[in-house]
C-alpha cells in the first residue's frame, strides 16, 4: 500500500510517499514559501542528491498538485499513475479533547478541526488547506488525520489542568494539550522494540529537542505528562519560542513595552528563546560556533536550554516514580553529542552513565549511549513521524 503524508505549514508542505507494506520511502520533498514571489519544489532525488525548482506556487492547492504531478513525472516520478497512492494521511496539529487518536477524514472530522482553529491559528489552518487540495484533486483517495495532541489525551486531569478559574476550562476547554505527540508515540515504541522490552512495563522519558522541543513522560504506553501545554510555546526553551516563563512578566512587559496580543504573541514565539538569549541565532550549529569564538550571550543561551532539559527529566523522573529509559530525538537531540552528555552528567543521581566514546560517535542512528552498568538505559532514536503518519493511515483504511 502507498501512502502519502502530507504536512502542511502555513506556507510550506512536506510530503513522503511511502510503501508501508515494505517500509520504503519512494519519494520526499517539499513546497517552501507558499504565495512568495520565490517559493520553490525541492526534492530527492534517486541518487540521494537533491533537486531544487523554482516556479510560482500562489497557494497550497497547486503546491499539492505541484507534488502529485512529481510523483508522476516521466523523469523524476516514482510512480506511473495517481491510481496507485491509497491514502493520504495528514498531520494536523491540533485535535483538542475531540480526537484521541487518528481519524479517517469526513465532513464532520473536517469540521471538529475548524473548532481548534482558536487554539491553534496558525496550525489547523494551515493542515486543512491541505486536506480540501487532496479533496479536490483526489477525491476519490481516502484522507487520515493523524493529531499531533491525540498521544497526550491519556493525561490525568491533575497533570492538563491549569490552575485558572474553572468556568475558563468550561468554556474554553483551556488547558494543556502537547504537541510532537506523534514523534513520543513512535519513539517510544521504536526504542522498546530496539531494546527488546514491553511498551507496556517500562517507565520512559522522551526527549524530543530541536528548534521546537517537548519532553514527555509515558507510564506503561500512556503519556501521563508533557511539557508543551495549550499551545506549543511552553515547556522547554526552544529556537525561537520562551518556553516557561512568569505570565505577569508579560503582563509588565506589554504594559511597559505597549505591546498588544499579537506583538506580545510574536515576541514569545518569534523572538525569544535561544535567538532572543544569543541575539545571533536560533541554530544550534551556529550557537557552538559562537562559544568557540568566546561568545558569552551563545554560552548562557546553551546553558539555558540545557538546564531547562535536565529540569524535566527530573519533574518527570518523579512523576513516574523513578525511570527506565530516556530517549534522545529530534534534530537536536539526534546530532548534538556534547549536549547529550552534558544532560546526562547532570543525573548522574539517577544511576545514569553514559558511555562517552559512544555518545560522540552517534549522529542521527539508533544506538544505545549509555553505558552496560547504568540503571537507566539512554538511547538515541532518530524519529520517523511520517512513517507513524502512514501506519496509522494504513491501519485505519483498511479497517
Amino acid at each position: 500500500m502507498n501512502i502519502l503524508v502530507l504536512n502542511c505549514g502555513s506556507s510550506s508542505v512536506k510530503y513522503k510517499l511511502i510503501d508501508v507494506d515494505n517500509k520504503e520511502t519512494l519519494a520526499e520533498g517539499g513546497v517552501e514559501k507558499i504565495g512568495l514571489p520565490d517559493s520553490f519544489l525541492k526534492f530527492r532525488l534517486a541518487d540521494g542528491g537533491k533537486k531544487v525548482v523554482e516556479e510560482s506556487i500562489p497557494d497550497h492547492k497547486k503546491a499539492v498538485s505541484d507534488i502529485l504531478n512529481l510523483l508522476t513525472d516521466p523523469e523524476y516520478g516514482c510512480i506511473k499513475s495517481l491510481k496507485e497512492i491509497d491514502a493520504v494521511g495528514h498531520r494536523v496539529v491540533h485535535g483538542g479533547e475531540k480526537f484521541n487518536k487518528s481519524v479517517k477524514i469526513d465532513d464532520e472530522v473536517i469540521a471538529k478541526i475548524k473548532e481548534c482553529y482558536d487554539v491553534a491559528p496558525l496550525h489547523n489552518p494551515a493542515n486543512m488547506t491541505g486536506i480540501e487540495a487532496v479533496s479536490a484533486i483526489l477525491p476519490d483517495v481516502p484522507q487520515v488525520a493523524v493529531f499531533d495532541t491525540a498521544f497526550h489525551q491519556t493525561m490525568p486531569k491533575e497533570a492538563y489542568m491549569y490552575a485558572l478559574p474553572y468556568e475558563l476550562y468550561e468554556k474554553y476547554a483551556i488547558r494543556r494539550y502537547g504537541f510532537h505527540g506523534t514523534s513520543h508515540r513512535y519513539v517510544s515504541r521504536r526504542v522498546c522494540e530496539f531494546l527488546d522490552v514491553p511498551y507496556e512495563k517500562q517507565r520512559i522519558i522522551t526527549c524530543h529537542i530541536g528548534n521546537g522541543g517537548s519532553i514527555t513522560a509515558i507510564k506503561d504506553g500512556k503519556s501521563v505528562d508533557t511539557s508543551m501545554g495549550l499551545t506549543p510555546v511552553e515547556g522547554l526553551m526552544m529556537g525561537t519560542r520562551v518556553g516557561d516563563v512568569d505570565p505577569g512578566a508579560l503582563t509588565f512587559i506589554m504594559d511597559k513595552e505597549g505591546l498588544d496580543t499579537k506583538q506580545l504573541s510574536t515576541l514569545i514565539n518569534k523572538k525569544s528563546g535561544v535567538l532572543g538569549i544569543s541575539g545571533i541565532s536560533s541554530d544550534m550549529r551556529d550557537i557552538d560556533a559562537a562559544i568557540a569564538e568566546g561568545n558569552e550571550r551563545a554560552k548562557l543561551a546553551l546553558d539555558m536550554y540545557i538546564y531547562r532539559i535536565i529540569k524535566y527529566i527530573g519533574a518527570y523522573t518523579a512523576v513516574l516514580d523513578g525511570v527506565d529509559i530516556i530517549v534522545f530525538t529530534g534534530g537536536v537531540g539526534e546530532n548534538q553529542q556534547p549536549l547529550r552528555q552534558a544532560v546526562c552528567d547532570h543525573l548522574s543521581y539517577l544511576g545514569i552513565k553514559l558511555d562517552k566514546e559512544v555518545n560522540a560517535a552517534s549522529r542521527g542512528e539508533e544506538k544505545v549511549i549509555s553505558a552496560a552498568d547504568s540503571k537507566v538505559k539512554v538511547v538515541v532514536i532518530p524519529t520517523d513521524e511520517e512513517m507513524m503518519i502512514a501506519k496509522d493511515t494504513e491501519e485505519i483504511v483498511k479497517k
